[in-house]
């Protein structure tokens, strides 16, 4: 299969859009969210989207399927919260091997079945890695700022034990995704050098971060620019935007990490900001009318979809920019800016 570095530098990549979004259409019960070999679980268990791998396994097939068919390159595995962390509140810190590797490998098994159809454009899955629902450099407590729920150390044995799960059932990319806490992503990206070491092998990476409000800031106080600098000494083949915004307010953060860097540039905005329901009204034209204008500026490499995002939303993407050409980068796998 061609390598991931080499098409990024012909045409844009396209992600996928959001597995959440698409499994609640889905409708779960808890009975479904259970299945046999839960269902005398102690716990409450609907909402662990990551479990619906072991117990509706073609549920998330299904999903990546018409994702793929709607012109994504690179399908997400179903594992955004698949780590003993976030795991904890559910009780099941045990399964989250299983639970990566699985959902890798249901991922790989739809992305080679349409590889095989047009080998002329290879699909690839990209592990990915979640926040996880503690942070590594802020206090949760107003009234102890020096307290910290999670350590560096703790992360870093987490996300190494996610990584190795998720390389083991098939996938061609790391994505770490959704960064509040540029600590947690150090440790993230720390834990994935550790198995790389380990393990002799190259694997392309991703990096994605969440701008959280107006102030153009991530959660834990960086600005773009500062997110990019504190990664920058790690060998990855991407960094970017996702969540958070939609499309039209990512616009001048990706003006700055494009300028900035001489990696690929990412973004998989949501499908415009929520409404007062928490749900997410952007038509997939009002969305791939904004993208067009990444692409005019040239900004991009890859580009997909985050919250509310359906295929209808990634095939308008797509058929935006395919008409374009890649952002210009000197690849930089394996360099820092």
């Amino acid at each position: 299969m061609e390598k991931i570095e080499d098409i990024l530098k012909k045409r844009i990549l396209v992600l996928d859009g959001a597995m959440g979004t698409m499994l609640q259409q889905y409708k779960f019960k808890e009975e479904d969210f259970r299945g046999e070999r839960f269902k005398d679980w102690p716990t409450d268990l609907q909402g662990n989207n990551d479990l619906l791998s072991l117990t509706q396994p073609e549920a998330v097939k299904e999903v990546h399927r018409k994702f793929l068919e709607a012109g994504a390159d690179i399908l997400e595995t179903n594992t955004f919260s698949g780590t003993t962390i976030a795991m904890a509140d559910y009780g099941m810190e045990e399964l989250v091997y299983e639970l990566n590797y699985e959902s890798a490998k249901l991922a790989k098994q739809v992305a080679e079945e349409f590889t095989q159809k047009d080998p002329n454009k290879p699909r690839f899955v990209a592990g990915s890695i979640g926040p996880t629902n503690k942070t590594a450099s802020m206090s949760p407590d107003v009234n102890d700022p020096g307290f910290r729920a999670i350590s560096f150390d703790e992360l870093r044995v987490a996300y190494k034990q996610q990584v190795e799960a998720l390389l083991d059932g098939g996938s061609d990319i790391l994505l770490v995704e959704t960064i509040f806490d540029t600590l947690n992503a150090k440790a993230a990206l720390f834990a994935i050098e550790e198995v790389k070491d380990e393990r002799n092998i190259e694997v392309p990476v991703m990096v994605s971060g969440t701008i959280t409000d107006a102030s153009g800031r991530t959660l834990s106080g960086q600005t773009a620019e500062a997110f990019l600098i504190s990664i920058s000494h790690i060998p990855i083949l991407s960094v970017g935007f996702n969540c958070a915004l939609g499309a039209k307010q990512l616009v001048p953060h990706l003006e700055v990490v494009s300028a900035k860097s001489a990696y690929a540039i990412s973004a998989h905005p949501n499908a415009g900001l929520p409404n007062a329901f928490g749900e997410y009204d952007e038509t997939p034209e009002q969305m791939a009318a904004q993208i067009k204008e990444y692409v005019e500026k040239g900004l991009v490499n890859i580009v997909g979809g985050c919250c509310g995002t359906t295929p209808d939303h990634i095939k308008a993407i797509a058929d935006v920019v395919k008409e374009y050409s890649p952002r210009k980068t000197e690849q930089a796998y394996g360099t820092s800016i």
